[in-house]
């Protein structure tokens, strides 16, 4: 079955505190959407690239993609204002017809590994999604009304990507309008009436968003058996 992942690289570096934005900053001297990009290609010698970024930002993609092999095989696209508008974007380049299985992933998520990603491929042809997930560790509290809750953390799972789905399922939901209750792709399709299933995902696939994550991310680098 045809493989497309949908890679979105539309953040800023505002919590970074870089004028960049964050996928282009350096890990150990290499972009950081560059191991993303390497790490897809390892995972299915075929598969197709969506990436999408800020349209101020095309260029510098363009430069990375350059440094591929398999740049053929990727296509950049202009995000839009929110994430549900910027993978709206990469989807519309799809086929509505298209029999394939699509991930989608934050660039910025650049130590998740192969075998991540061909557990998602497999469980999205099986049950029509895969939803990485972790159970919460810490002790877990909702503030509501003004007052603090205990919540069971039992109960709690942090949500990773790549969100992966059978085409016809990704590609029919998002033809709702946009929602603010939007916060990643499972609720868009949750939305549309379809139900998404979890699988375990890894601690290692953090997400990139302030200094301290370079920090680790350079460290599991250089051990990553220490996760």
């Amino acid at each position: 079955m045809e493989k497309i992942a949908v890679i979105v690289a539309g953040g800023s570096g505002i919590r970074m505190g870089t004028a960049m934005p964050k996928q282009f900053l350096l890990l150990n001297n290499k972009p950081i959407l560059l191991y993303t990009l390497q790490t897809f290609f390892a995972a299915f010698d075929d598969i197709q690239v969506i990436l999408v970024l800020p349209a101020t930002h095309l260029e510098p993609g363009h430069e990375i993609i350059q440094s591929l092999p398999k740049n053929q095989r990727i296509r950049l696209v202009a995000g839009g204002n929110t994430r549900f508008h910027s993978v709206q974007a990469g989807l519309a380049s799809i086929p509505f017809k298209t029999d394939a299985i699509i991930f989608v992933h934050d660039a910025v998520r650049c130590l998740l590994s192969t075998k991540l990603i061909q557990q998602c491929y497999y469980q999205a042809i099986e049950k029509g999604s895969a939803i990485p997930a972790i159970q919460a560790s810490d002790s877990i509290r909702q503030f509501k009304n003004g007052q603090s809750l205990p919540v069971n953390r039992d109960e709690i799972y942090l949500i990773q990507t790549p969100q992966t789905f059978q085409s016809k399922i990704l590609l029919t939901a998002f033809q709702i309008p946009y929602c603010d209750a939007f916060t990643d792709e499972a609720t868009v399709v949750e939305h549309s009436g379809t139900s998404i299933h979890l699988i375990e995902g890894e601690h290692q696939n953090i997400k990139i968003t302030r200094p301290i994550d370079l920090l680790i991310a350079e460290k599991f680098l250089e051990d990553p058996s220490l996760f």
